[in-house]
């Protein structure tokens, strides 16, 4: 069931059908794990559009409709010389989603140039502009991913990108990517689309639903145990607050299930990219649970082997 503009959501949401069935929102799938049939309505935004809300000398505020393709815009902001997002070109999905999941790469999230996000809550029906803070972003993680909270569908999503450029460029391999090109945005989108182009497979040739679990934060007293075994691991800063037991740090996943030997490894239907161990693959005709399973193997390998656990950014819809 897909809906046009606010007033039709808030129709669905109070009819008396509705309200008795179970429902499942969602954007452009890209990040969902079937384990069997929905039993239920599946709900689909259809309101588009970016507008420019404000426009001062050092900044422009955007106000982007949800079902927006969240490259879509990378591309617009890219094109009008405004920084902030294109380190996070060629994500999949659509931007009232990538709100909620807080998407990041490069060492750039969305949360860091989020203004606000309008939302209505579906068991009072009331619209609420969450600020950034109300958003409680963190890694992969929003105020709306929490099961306690009230379920609540993203309309639209404020973001405030700058005039004046502001590149990162150390993470991964992107200033290697940019060392024969004039910096600008544009050079450092083309380069993030062709970094991931070349280490992820096609989707319409492959299946996938891109990085499958989240990189593990981990204690740093952990990380310095685990390095005294492998001197090569590799760890980025974990933007988390500091506990009474110390710091964080952030482990590749990627890196941790390539060491445990899946990558390029197959078990029927399902198998791990062979240029990139973070991504699940269906070779054709595995359901949910076949893939479920083997990515249940990975972790319990990854568990055996590190003590670490692996949690999983794909949604499973049971």
């Amino acid at each position: 069931m897909e809906y046009a503009d606010e007033n039709e959501l808030i129709r669905i949401l109070r009819d008396e059908y509705f309200q008795e069935c179970k429902s499942l929102h969602i954007g452009e799938g890209s990040n969902l794990l079937f384990i069997n049939d929905f039993d239920g309505i599946v709900l689909h935004s259809a309101i588009r559009g970016i507008e420019e809300e404000e426009d001062s000398d050092n900044s422009v505020l955007l106000r982007i409709g949800a079902a927006e393709r969240w490259d879509d815009v990378v591309a617009f902001a890219v094109s009008r010389g405004w920084s902030g997002i294109e380190n996070l070109s060629l994500i999949p999905g659509e931007t009232g989603a990538a709100a909620i999941q807080n998407i990041g790469a490069y060492g750039s999230e969305i949360c860091d140039v989020i203004e606000s996000v309008e939302a209505y809550n579906q068991i009072t029906f009331e619209k609420r502009i969450f600020s950034k803070a109300e958003c409680e972003y963190g890694y992969r993680h929003s105020y709306f991913k929490v099961p306690e909270h009230d379920p609540h569908i993203v309309t639209h999503v404020l973001l405030r990108l700058q005039k004046k450029p502001c590149y990162r460029l150390d993470y991964g391999n992107l200033r290697e990517a940019l060392a024969d090109s004039q910096l600008s945005l544009s050079a450092v989108r083309d380069a993030v689309i062709s970094i991931r182009q070349n280490k992820l497979p096609d989707t319409a040739t492959l299946g996938s639903a891109g990085s499958f679990f989240m990189n593990p934060v981990i204690p740093q007293s952990q990380f310095e145990e685990l390095r005294v075994h492998y001197p090569d691991m590799p760890s980025y800063p974990a933007n988390t607050a500091t506990s009474s037991s110390g710091a964080f740090v952030k482990v590749p996943a990627g890196w941790l299930i390539e060491r445990c030997g899946f990558k390029g490894k197959r078990e029927g239907h399902v198998g791990v990219y062979e240029k990139q161990a973070l991504i699940i693959v269906n070779h054709g005709g595995a359901d949910g649970n076949e893939i479920a399973a083997f990515a249940a193997s990975i972790s319990d390998a990854v568990l055996v082997r590190f003590g670490v656990t692996l949690i999983p950014e794909v949604k499973y819809i049971q």
